[in-house]
């Protein structure tokens, strides 16, 4: 059976912990009580099994322990806390002036499947005599472990309210199984992340009784790096060893599978070998395969090689302070893919343990291993880099919020749990396979002078670029294509880039589901009922997709920029022509004649100049970068343009930029001009609102920073009321015609719609 605890002691000095929680504000506690129905003190008892979830309950406690007024804490301690082969770790907690109500000595010794099992029943034994005689008002209960899973079954069958810290996370092996169990026993609970709080949702749980506070131990990570460091990495690792130089290697068994983790941990110390840095190795935790981990270590001469330093504990300030200026962390533990990432520091994630975790950029995945090979390549990829510091798991402020969440619970309400069936989110998680073979797409761009063929990764990086002059025949056209495009295939594999499918961006009218060129612009020559799809398909073997410039744009936008989630938009381009494309309840819009979106034809005057279309009044007659040209060499003709401030040489050809920056040294006759340029686009833009109702209006191109003010006010002056609160933006995309060819291929591939 349990003991109680000592005395109190005389009290230590105050950590930050407590200072901090100390000076917290704090609502009146006549007020809170009268609001929550509560008239005594919440009596809290905390219980803590291990060193890993004392480092999240710690905080809490605290917080509790200074705040009297409205709470009375009682800590049970139990689990491989008192067992001396893995650090007697309940020391810590009396180090840090909690009074220990009762300690149990739950766990049956053997570290294989049997004992886990005879160790949750020894423990279901004790606790009932330890909840009746300390009748807690609520039970805080932590993560996804074994000790954890018979706290819960002994609180919820006593009718003993629960907090459960750390449900609807997604990790792997038993451990999701016990996280899930305990969450259907708890009455209220407090999550880490949004991805968490919708699992939680998604497994019926009261979105009431939910709360996404972060984890605690991030309110003492982010301060952690400011403190003196250096001393503790010479008393762990040795005097000579600096910052970013070792490493941090913690790996636990993995009880579904303990034959195949154990291979994996005997794999990853051979190339921890090999890779020849000073290593601080942590054992394992209590689960069963642990005691033939600890064999594989001394088997290797781990704990007497030069460079490896073996540990049973490391208490948790230390430990953050060593991770944060670790060089690596290696291993399978969940405080590699959640705490760590706050510091920045690369981690390799071995195995299966924590698979579905939200991670970090700083995490790579070792999923399976052969070989020691992948692993030592992946300390080769990882050691030594910084990563930016990533708060996926908190923000410094979960205590308070639990606190006020504690506050908050009405022991009036009844125990009885309500459920819900909302829908549940995905999860998306990185693999090495992919980071070391990033997924690309091939990004053609035929404009009506260059030629342009790019590596783009999903994430919209352009990883490499070739340019090339448009040739004017067809034949000198297909063939450069070509050639660009194999030789941008042969340089993807240098750069580790797989390849998807090619996808093409070009001016005129284009049949997407063929992949044909039905007509092209004046800009273009020789460029109608062209198939581009079979040659450069045959040729690569990759599937080829083709369409508009102006659609590529848009899509572009759907993708990588302002229209990311938007429902309706329009994408406007502002270049050497006019185009655009239009995108209706998330899909573009092509038309019955693959017509539709041909924005720079819209009519505007009905004896405007002259457009390239054969028309009159085209928008393009009057603000392309054509017909700015246009009206710049004519002001040139006649001695107009040029003003104080510009100078031209007798070559240099006339352009719509020289127009512009007469306007801009304060030439009427190109202000005038421009400010035509810019009303037209205006009202075409109003004609679009009043035909499509986008909620979105995206202007891209060279031109769109200086006619965005313009149409803003052509729109607050001609548009209907009821669509003059739509939102005019610039494009941020410096390349949209290739990324909107790229999205072309990763839409598809990746099986979005288009």
């Amino acid at each position: 059976m349990g003991t109680n605890g000592p005395p109190r002691r005389e009290p230590l000095a105050r950590g930050p912990h407590e200072v901090y929680f100390k000076n917290l504000s704090k609502l009146k506690q006549k007020e809170v009580m009268e609001k929550n129905g509560n008239n005594h003190k919440l009596r809290v008892c905390v219980a803590t099994c291990n060193r890993a979830d004392y480092s999240k309950l710690a905080p809490i406690m605290f917080g509790i322990k200074a705040e009297p007024q409205f709470f009375e804490l009682d800590v049970v301690v139990l689990g491989s806390h008192l067992i001396d082969d893995y650090g007697n770790t309940y020391r810590m907690i009396e180090q840090d002036d909690f009074d220990i109500h009762t300690r149990l000595h739950t766990i049956v010794r053997g570290e294989d499947e049997a004992a886990m099992v005879e160790s949750v029943g020894l423990a279901l034994v004790k606790l009932p005599d330890v909840l009746n005689r300390l009748k807690p008002d609520i039970m805080i209960v932590h993560g996804d472990r074994f000790d954890a899973l018979a706290l819960a079954t002994s609180a919820a069958l006593m009718n003993i309210r629960i907090l459960h810290i750390e449900g609807g996370e997604v990790s792997g092996t038993i451990d999701d199984s016990i996280r899930h169990a305990i969450t259907k026993l708890a009455h209220y609970h407090v999550c880490c992340t949004r991805s968490a709080e919708q699992h939680l949702i998604a497994m019926c749980e009261d979105h009431d009784r939910i709360l996404l506070a972060g984890c605690p131990s991030y309110d003492k990570l982010l301060s952690a790096k400011n403190k003196d460091y250096m001393s503790i990495i010479s008393m762990w690792l040795g005097e000579d060893v600096k910052t970013r130089d070792y490493i941090v290697a913690l790996q636990h068994p993995v009880t579904t599978d303990i034959k195949h983790s154990i291979k994996m941990f005997e794999l990853t110390l051979d190339a921890l070998i090999s890779f020849n840095k000073r290593t601080l190795v942590l054992f394992p935790n209590v689960d069963a395969g642990s005691k033939e981990m600890v064999r594989v270590m001394r088997k290797k001469g781990i704990e007497h090689h030069p460079n490896f330093r073996a540990v049973k504990h490391v208490p948790f300030d230390q430990f953050i302070q060593l991770v944060a200026h670790a060089g690596c962390m290696i291993g399978n533990s969940s405080c590699g893919v959640r705490e760590v990432g706050a510091f920045g520091t690369p981690v390799i994630n071995l195995g299966t343990r924590q698979t579905g975790r939200e991670t970090g950029e700083n995490v790579l995945h070792v999923r399976d291993a052969d070989t020691q090979d992948k692993i030592l390549h992946a300390l080769q990829l990882q050691f030594g880099k910084q990563y930016p510091c990533s708060k996926i798991y908190g923000d410094g402020n979960a205590v308070p919020r639990i606190l006020k969440f504690l506050k908050s619970i009405d022991l009036k309400e009844p125990l009885q749990k309500k459920f819900c069936f909302p829908p549940v989110k995905d999860n998306i998680s990185q693999d090495i396979d992919h980071i070391l073979e990033t997924q690309s797409a091939l990004a053609v761009d035929l404009g009506g002078t260059n030629l342009r063929v790019a590596i783009v990764s999903m994430k919209g990086e352009i990883v490499k670029k070739y340019t090339q002059l448009n040739p004017k025949t067809y034949e000198d056209r297909l063939a450069l294509i070509l050639k660009m495009c194999v030789e941008a295939a042969s340089e993807a594999v240098n750069v580790n880039c797989r390849i998807l499918g090619v996808g093409i961006s070009t001016g005129g009218r284009v049949n997407p589901r063929e992949g044909i060129v039905l007509h092209s612009t004046k800009l273009i020559q020789e460029w109608s009922s062209v198939d581009l799809r079979t040659p450069i398909s045959d040729a690569l073997h990759l599937p080829v997709w083709v369409d508009n410039d102006g659609n590529c744009a848009a899509l572009a936008e759907r993708k990588f920029g302002h229209g990311k989630g938007i429902e309706n938009f329009v994408t406007l381009i502002t270049g050497t022509g006019i185009g655009g494309g239009i995108v209706h309840q998330h899909e573009l819009i092509h038309g019955s004649s693959f017509c539709a979106a041909e924005l720079g034809h819209i009519v505007v005057s009905l004896d405007g100049p002259e457009c390239l279309c054969g028309s009159q009044g085209c928008i393009e007659a009057y603000a392309s970068g054509i017909a700015l040209q246009r009206e710049a060499k004519k002001l040139h003709d006649d001695d107009l343009l040029l003003v104080e401030g510009m100078s031209m040489k007798e070559e240099e050809i006339v352009s719509a930029a020289h127009l512009i920056q007469a306007a801009k040294l304060g030439n009427t006759k190109a202000e005038s001009i421009l400010r035509t340029a810019g009303t037209a686009l205006g009202l075409g833009v109003v004609n679009i609102l009043h035909t499509v109702n986008p909620s979105l209006v995206i202007l891209s191109g060279v031109l769109a920073n200086h006619y965005v003010n313009a149409v803003k006010d052509v729109i607050s002056r001609q548009a209907l009321s009821s669509v003059k609160t739509v939102d005019v933006v610039v494009s941020n995309l410096a390349d949209p015609a290739l990324l909107g060819a790229a999205s072309l291929v990763l839409d598809y591939t990746t099986r979005r719609i288009y």
